[in-house]
């Protein structure tokens, strides 16, 4: 009876933790993050790499499974990657995110992908965020600098996870066929006289490009975006976090928006948009205040 009453406390202890987990403070150590920039491994390596990881595991499988999901994202990274440095001055603060992350991850609605989670952060002074579809996640120095508490660096990160779950950057390929994706007359006629997979690896390795396009140039459309706000603030609840923190961090860019080109303007709906669009949401949530218990550990710098 006694290992019995154990088994079962152990079980509600599971149970609870993901719930109390930013309540009580991060989960202890690192696990698989490796300080934020491990689980970018090839990404890393250059785009040469990644493409070649990417078309051998699309080559097996049709339709898409989450091992492509994910070699796809290495190659978005990579791109990424090519454009701008990683941050690399202060890895405690790149730690710090991570944990968020892995905190927010788990109270997602898709807590487990194929190589799990990560974050880097770029060496900028732009506001920019990005998600690639395996679930390495980019944020600009400018924009953590910008934040102004926990909750409100958590929002951009929820809203980020957000695009993954709802596999926003993927829906980009659905939209393109092979003919578009196809560098060339030349490249389209190799590829049909070899195997449909090989039609199928070099239709997304174009694809990369249309993703990179629409991420960094375009950005999603903006209901994927509302979707993705939308979203957010449910992660940020399950979590405890205030959902405020989103309205927090979308005022100051609505200020910023004013003062500096590209970044987020070039890629989101307005500021003055998302804000009409969250406000009524997160009066659904009742979060107990919890924020002065995360001041002490804040940091963006």
């Amino acid at each position: 009876m006694k290992n019995k009453n154990i088994l079962i406390l152990l079980g509600l202890a599971l149970l609870l933790q993901p719930v109390f987990l930013l309540a009580q403070g991060f989960p202890g150590g690192q696990g698989g993050f490796g300080g934020g920039q491990g689980g970018f491994g090839g990404a890393q390596g250059g785009m040469s790499g990644a493409f070649a990881e990417m078309e051998k595991a699309f080559a097996a499988s049709e339709p898409a499974t989450i091992e492509d999901e994910y070699f796809l994202g290495r190659a978005v990274a990579a791109n990424i990657l090519d454009n701008y440095k990683p941050y690399t001055r202060n890895q405690d603060l790149t730690t710090y995110l991570n944990r968020i992350l892995q905190a927010l991850v788990i109270n997602s609605p898709r807590p487990e992908i194929f190589n799990g989670y990560h974050l880097m952060i770029l060496d900028t002074a732009e506001f920019n965020a990005f998600a690639s579809p395996g679930g390495h996640i980019f944020i600009t120095r400018g924009l953590v600098e910008a934040a102004p508490s926990e909750d409100a660096i958590a929002a951009i990160i929820a809203h980020e996870i957000a695009h993954i779950y709802h596999q926003h950057a993927m829906s980009i390929i659905d939209d393109m066929k092979l003919t578009e994706m196809a560098g060339n007359a030349a490249q389209q006629a190799a590829a049909l006289q070899n195997s449909p997979s090989a039609q199928r690896a070099l239709a997304l390795r174009n694809s990369v490009s249309g993703i990179m396009d629409t991420m960094m140039k375009s950005g999603f459309s903006k209901p994927q975006e509302f979707e993705a706000d939308s979203t957010a603030l449910k992660i940020l609840a399950d979590t405890r976090y205030d959902p405020n923190g989103l309205l927090e961090m979308l005022r100051i860019l609505g200020n910023v928006q004013r003062r500096q080109n590209g970044g987020f303007n070039s890629t989101h709906p307005t500021p003055a948009e998302r804000i009409e669009k969250v406000q009524p949401l997160v009066r659904q949530y009742r979060v107990p205040d919890t924020k002065a218990s995360r001041a002490p550990r804040f940091k963006n710098k």
